[in-house]
């Protein structure tokens, strides 16, 4: 996402000729795009896309279970600071 964020404020910059990246080349303006693209290929492939995304499952069910444990009274912490 950096990549593409960093993309968009140099196209930006050299459309607007502000500073030194007007006189950029356009290849290099447009060399984030290419990273990103680099980048996200090299997360799909290597696993690490669904890894994160099993990760955040995880976290959010474990989240509504402690919710869940709380709302019914069973908070296991709560019952340890009695």
């Amino acid at each position: 996402m950096a990549f593409v964020v960093i993309g968009v404020l140099l196209v930006l910059l050299k459309y607007g000729e502000v500073g030194p990246v007007a006189a950029w080349s356009w290849l290099w303006v447009l060399s984030p795009f290419a990273a990103a693209v680099v980048w996200w290929a090299w997360s799909d492939s290597s696993g690490r896309t669904s890894r994160k995304a099993m990760e955040r499952l995880a976290d959010r069910k474990e989240k509504r279970r402690e919710e869940a444990l709380e709302k019914l009274g069973l908070d296991a912490r709560h019952h340890n600071k009695k």
